[in-house]
């Protein structure tokens, strides 16, 4: 089972402010749990996050048009 983080622990992992963390959950972008009137966000949740933000690198290929 994850841990349960709070939205304090949540924006030190992602080294981003409350309020951005918060702005994601209001936003329905990154999936959180409600215990009663708590918020708290699984790390796999934001390992999720982090994943689907994640942009590739492009080879050099990429850059000039070369098809592989």
């Amino acid at each position: 089972m994850d841990q349960l983080l709070t939205v304090q622990e949540a924006a030190d992992v992602l080294h981003t402010s409350v309020r951005f963390v918060r702005r994601l959950i209001s936003q329905r972008r990154i999936e959180f749990v409600k215990i009663g009137r708590h918020v708290r966000i699984r790390e796999s949740a934001l390992v999720a996050f982090v994943g689907a933000g994640t942009v590739a690198p492009l080879s050099s290929d990429d850059i000039t048009g070369r098809a592989a």
